[in-house]
């Protein structure tokens, strides 16, 4: 059966992988972006007919727009069943009382609400589905913070919790929500952190039948 793969920071490195990678596995596949240039440009790489593809610009902040979108996604196909987060970004390399009110502020925008607005809209319908995975990338600094990383931390320590309670909340639907974590994505090639290929691979594995038991589990890749 075909699946329907949403796919947040869509237009990055690694959200650029990911989208060819399921398109390529017969899925799917729901765009969404900031960026309506570089999402543009995905779409004709990805070559998909109307009925494989759904894309959207929009702003992970605006908790309506994003219940919107999950509405249409669900008109459109009929279901949901995996929802992979990648919004990144970071902010860092103070000491906590170095650190910024606005620093911190933005850390939670872009982890923690972008990502409890995406649960809050898409999860009932990934839970309706009866087979869905939720995947999000982390750093292990959430378990064990280092010095001069408290905003970056705080935000992304947040955005696991919301992650690890989808887990548990949803877990007899069989929704399963995970995740990845790697101290960097080695995007150049340099050898330094981990290949998004790799990431992949992992993300792959997840959204398998044989991946049915994961849940509420960070996956080290580093």
């Amino acid at each position: 059966m075909t699946k329907t793969v949403v796919i947040t920071g869509a237009t990055g490195v690694l959200g650029n992988l990911v989208a060819k990678t399921f398109a390529e596995r017969g899925e799917n596949i729901v765009l969404l972006d900031r960026d309506q240039e570089k999402l543009d440009s995905l779409v004709r790489e990805l070559n998909l007919p109307e009925d494989r593809i759904h894309t959207q610009v929009i702003d992970l902040l605006n908790g309506q727009a994003i219940h919107d979108s999950a509405e249409a996604v669900h008109s459109k196909f009929g279901s949901v069943h995996a929802l992979i987060h990648l919004v990144g970004g970071w902010t860092g390399g103070k000491t906590l009382p170095e650190s910024a009110e606005e620093d911190l502020n933005f850390m939670l925008n872009q982890h923690v609400w972008t990502t409890f607005h995406l649960f809050k809209s898409f999860a009932p319908f990934l839970a309706q589905s009866g087979w869905s995975r939720v995947i999000v990338v982390s750093q292990p600094v959430t378990v064990k913070p280092s010095a001069k990383s408290a905003i970056y931390a705080a935000a992304k320590s947040a955005q696991e919790s919301l992650a690890l309670t989808l887990a548990e909340e949803f877990k007899d639907s069989g929704l399963t929500a995970n995740i990845i974590h790697v101290r960097s994505i080695d995007v150049k090639g340099e050898g330094k952190g981990t290949p998004p290929a790799e990431i992949v691979v992992a993300m792959t594995y997840l959204f398998s039948d044989a991946a049915n038991k994961v849940n509420g589990a960070r996956i080290p890749l580093y």
